[in-house]
């Protein structure tokens, strides 16, 4: 019988170190692997016949669904839809289909215990020795995740020890849109602890400020190069100029490298320039994204959070002590927001927002 394989995998996001139980497929089976194996089992159906069916099942569920049911096949899986969003009043028209009316599909009980019961599990080896990156932190805002131009990046981990001047490694900042730059100003390189003067490559757009940091060296003279990339996204700054202005200037804020924006600055009030956060958290029970304003701190000064269901525009209070009293959003793109921050930040999604007056 096969065996289901697995093996220990470092999780970077924890402190102390733990590591991660990680399914490892052997192979990705399609609807024609499926039809091949039933036909295998059951030879009077041909493939062909059995892939009908399997697509006609699928076109079955489908039309239930939109008849408003929910359907359950016994000891396998139900499928059920789902509405997200929140109403203001029980008269608000509903939000559009694509932004709240999901399809779940959940496995059942005796299923997953036959699964269980069925298993033999193989260990695999850890995969080769790489460059462990923990923690990125800007040393002078002290914030994590952030890339600022004029900081001093700091990573820390394991492994981390390269020679950039005699060619035994380097590390390299890349956007998730596009572009690169090998790091080239160290002031300390150890073991655990490397510490940069960012030089940050251009991206297509303005709101388009997501980097990926890694660090590549060799154990051994013989040995290959071995590359680390940090598991969780860096974030630069971004500009809103004329925030004290009638008309100011849209600016994309909280997007990764899609083309269009995901949320855009369109106007506010500030009496000065100044630098804050602006937060997206993930509210799953309410079924909403939470924005708010924050100072530069962590567990510092924070607005007031404002629901945000859907797509639409949103006004933001700033906080005690902060020349922005207010600032104002349009949601552009609510659902690449949402599963953006859920699958790629863990929940939240923090932007630096460099406030212009003019």
């Amino acid at each position: 019988m096969a065996t289901i394989q697995w093996r220990p995998e470092v999780n970077a996001l924890t402190t102390p170190q733990s590591y991660r139980i990680l399914f490892v497929p052997r192979n990705v089976a399609s609807r024609d692997d499926i039809a091949a194996d039933i036909a295998l089992r059951h030879p009077n159906f041909s493939e062909a016949d059995i892939l009908t069916i399997l697509n006609a099942e699928d076109e079955a569920i489908q039309a239930r669904l939109l008849n408003g049911e929910q359907v359950t096949k016994s000891g396998a899986f139900s499928y059920s839809l789902t509405f997200t969003g929140r109403m203001n009043s029980p008269d608000e028209l509903l939000p559009p289909l694509d932004d709240c009316l999901q399809v779940n599909v959940r496995v059942s009980p005796p299923f997953v215990e036959a699964v269980r019961q069925a298993a033999q599990t193989e260990r695999l080896p850890m995969e080769k020795k790489l460059p462990l990156i923990t923690t990125a932190q800007d040393t002078l805002l002290k914030l994590n995740d952030v890339l600022m131009p004029q900081g001093v990046l700091q990573l820390t981990g394991d492994d981390l020890l390269f020679d950039p001047e005699g060619g035994s490694g380097g590390c390299v900042i890349e956007g998730t849109q596009s572009g690169r730059a090998v790091q080239t100003r160290f002031p300390m390189i150890t073991n655990t602890a490397v510490m940069l003067m960012p030089t940050i490559p251009a991206q297509a757009q303005p709101w388009n400020n997501e980097y990926t940091v890694s660090v590549s060296t060799y154990y051994s003279e013989r040995g290959t190069l071995r590359t680390g990339t940090y598991a969780r996204k860096l974030r630069s700054p971004l500009t809103v100029h004329g925030l004290g202005s009638p008309n100011p200037p849209a600016a994309g804020i909280l997007t990764d490298n899609s083309a269009f924006a995901h949320v855009s600055i369109n106007g506010g009030l500030t009496s000065a320039d100044t630098l804050l956060r602006i937060q997206a958290v993930l509210d799953l029970q309410g079924g909403r994204l939470l924005f708010s304003l924050l100072d530069m701190q962590e567990g510092g000064a924070a607005g007031a959070a404002v629901s945000v269901p859907q797509n639409g525009e949103y006004i933001l209070p700033g906080f005690a002590g902060s020349p922005v009293s207010s600032v104002e959003i349009t949601v552009n793109n609510y659902a690449a927001l949402w599963d953006m921050i859920r699958n790629d930040y863990g929940g939240r999604l923090v932007d630096v927002l460099d406030v212009r007056v003019a």
